[in-house]
């Protein structure tokens, strides 16, 4: 009886002892989902980054997109892009919906500023990041401006219109929309040279939504003055496709100078045409790299090296990345466009295939 006893008591101890241990592991293993210890580290979590679009009207946004989009998954990102689709308070939506699901950064091409402020002074507060990408944001104090130097745009295309002009002559500008803040920068560079060249600039006009029909109806309800012009300045080469079509039928593609920029493919193919005169390359590939490359850092709240500031009117400052454009000529199209691989010359030379020989 005593054996039995003594037997029972020490399966007792065992079962009491094994209970005590599933207690302490069970214990310990919400100790430590409690404070992060299991499953993910905090310091594995994904990093979340959003890229808000204005539209992809531009033929250069899908490579600023794609660019943007493979240098961060490199890094070890997952960016959401979504598109306004030129609407003003889908872009406003979107920045809301991006700051519920606490991104980590959002990085925004605007297409006006005042709607966004509210947005993005709620995203700050809540810790997410927000970088101006091509545009600024203007009085948002963004974390980051990443754009090129629009001032000097507009010397460029100044320069070549000059050029191939004489004093006196008359030139007529089409801008983009003067919600976009660097409408201004690259109209304030172009009229230094105008100024320094004593060339007239007799209208400016500002295109709607950077849509190219503006460009055409402005060129065709001008058609008296068009022929006194001897210059079309267009603030991209979207307006300007549309600006010399018009020009066209008025028989002036080719005998007025059309500057723009961007780079696109048909602004290349019209280059070479000889109906537009010069456009800004502008490295998109450069740009997307930098962005991204900033705005991983700005998640992991690194540092990101900056060389200048800009001041955007408002007393604010952003720290700024400022890269530099180039111009480009029929002179040399092989050098920028086509040997840094940004045009393939059987596309550029298309309409003119006996310009390869």
């Amino acid at each position: 009886m005593k054996g039995k006893k003594r037997e029972m008591a020490t399966k007792t101890g065992i079962l009491c002892l094994l209970c005590f241990f599933v207690l302490f592991f069970t214990a310990c293993k919400s100790m430590q989902e409690a404070d992060g210890s299991s499953g993910q580290k905090e310091e594995d979590k994904k990093i979340e980054i959003a890229m808000i679009f204005d539209n992809f009207i531009m033929e250069r946004w899908q490579r600023d997109k794609d660019v943007f989009v493979s240098t961060a998954s490199e890094l070890g990102a997952e960016v959401n892009v979504q598109n306004a689709n030129s609407s003003v308070q889908e872009q406003v939506d979107l920045l809301e919906y991006f700051i519920e699901k606490q991104v980590d950064v959002i990085v925004i091409i605007p297409i006006e500023s005042e709607p966004l402020l509210p947005g993005i002074r709620k995203a700050r507060q809540e810790g997410i990041k927000i970088i101006s990408y091509d545009r600024l944001v203007i009085g948002a104090q963004s974390d980051l401006y990443v754009s090129f130097d629009n001032r000097a745009v507009g010397r460029l295309m100044g320069e070549a219109m000059a050029e191939n002009l004489e004093k006196q002559d008359k030139v007529v500008m089409i801008c983009g929309p003067k919600t976009d803040p660097n409408v201004e920068d690259v109209e304030v560079g172009f009229r230094e040279v105008m100024e320094q060249k004593e060339l007239e600039v007799v209208e400016v006009y500002y295109a709607p939504e950077w849509k190219g029909e503006y460009a055409a109806r402005y060129i065709r309800e001008k058609e008296e003055l068009m022929q006194t012009v001897k210059g079309v300045m267009c603030g991209n080469d979207n307006l300007a496709g549309q600006a010399i079509a018009a020009l066209a039928e008025q028989q002036l593609a080719g005998e007025v100078c059309v500057v723009a920029q961007d780079a696109d493919l048909a602004a290349c193919q019209r280059i070479v045409e000889g109906t537009q005169t010069m456009t800004v390359y502008k490295s998109v590939e450069k740009l997307a790299v930098q962005a991204a490359k900033a705005a991983v850092a700005l998640a992991l709240d690194e540092p990101v090296e900056t060389e200048a500031v800009y001041e955007d009117g408002t007393g604010r400052k952003t720290s700024y990345i400022c890269l530099e454009p180039i111009g480009v000529t029929f002179a040399n199209m092989e050098e920028v466009i086509i040997q840094e691989g940004f045009h393939l010359r059987e596309d550029v030379y298309l309409n003119r295939p006996d310009l390869l020989k």
